[in-house]
């Protein structure tokens, strides 16, 4: 099979269902964003040997690809797409329950970075940000589901907590912002 198909080659792509839209639609930037995200958990996993932040990001990273197709899907509710679930919500929030149990406890702002793989994190973080962004305003033109927005914002969430538990688990603390006003 060959990778190109040449059918985008006038600014349009398919959605699921056969449905052309143009390439900077906001479905296709929401979507299109999740995929940033997914890339660089690939490249955070590639800077870590923690088991635990292996196992998280592989969960997020076949999750995001659900998310993906649920938002290549114009019909939210259509059954031949996976969608998130509640149940994927509430995996997201024992994992940052169980991650941040043994962080210090947060007082300040911090600043992103420390290991690679924690700043890959960070900057997952900050992506999965703006697709959260996206989304929002997606739904207000189209049908997009409640469980999906609520997903994106607790793996931001996630992403940071188990960027602090990877420089965590290294010894590298966290880095206070501190204002250069005060």
């Amino acid at each position: 099979m060959k990778i190109y198909t040449k059918t985008g080659d006038n600014g349009e792509t398919g959605l699921f269902g056969g449905q052309r839209v143009s390439k900077d639609s906001l479905r296709i930037e929401a979507y299109g964003t999740i995929d940033e995200v997914n890339s660089f958990l690939g490249l955070a996993v590639s800077f870590t040997e923690n088991e635990k932040t292996k196992e998280i990001t592989g969960w997020m990273q076949d999750l995001l690809f659900v998310a993906g197709a649920e938002l290549a899907s114009p019909d939210a509710d259509s059954s031949k797409v996976p969608h998130i679930s509640e149940d994927d919500i509430r995996k997201a929030e024992s994992y940052i329950d169980e991650l941040s149990i043994g962080l210090d406890e947060l007082k300040n702002f911090i600043l992103p970075g420390g290991t690679k793989a924690a700043s890959a994190l960070h900057l997952a973080r900050a992506i999965c940000r703006r697709a959260e962004r996206q989304i929002v305003a997606l739904r207000k033109g189209e049908k997009v589901s409640q469980e999906l927005l609520i997903f994106v914002n607790r793996l931001s969430d996630l992403l940071f907590v188990l960027a602090r538990f990877e420089n965590a688990s290294v010894g590298v603390k966290d880095v206070d912002w501190k204002t250069p006003r005060g």
